[in-house]
């Protein structure tokens, strides 16, 4: 059975720069997309970056788009987002996500989560 463990978060002042990563485990680990979402107090789960595994094709949300950044190791089914110049509304839980197919990448029916991890941003 494939888990996901995510590791980096906690505290960060604003302005600096944080990365988290999300290993997979268990298994053969071949996604066909993974994701990172997060959730702030009080408001809804935010999609933030998606990457196809196989090409790399990415996408990156509105709220991070300059500097947020998704990449993937291969060969260590490892998948990592970096946020730069980090402000405050980045506070929240981050959760990463794989979908096995493409159906499920397509339609955000992720089916392998990490644990969450928090990040807090501070002035």
């Amino acid at each position: 059975q494939v888990r996901l463990v995510q590791s980096g978060g906690g505290f960060a002042e604003a302005g600096a720069s944080l990365r988290l990563s999300c290993v997979a485990s268990g298994g053969t680990f071949n996604p066909y997309g993974m994701t990172w979402y997060r959730q702030a107090p009080g408001k809804e789960r935010e999609q933030v970056a998606t990457m196809a595994w196989t090409n790399g094709g990415a996408f990156v949300g509105d709220s991070v788009r300059g500097r947020g950044f998704i990449s993937r190791d291969i060969a260590k089914n490892a998948f990592y987002l970096q946020i730069e110049t980090l402000k405050i509304e980045d506070t929240a839980t981050y959760w990463c996500a794989a979908a096995t197919t493409s159906d499920k990448f397509f339609n955000r029916q992720y089916d392998i989560w990490g644990q969450g991890t928090q990040v807090t941003v501070s002035s």
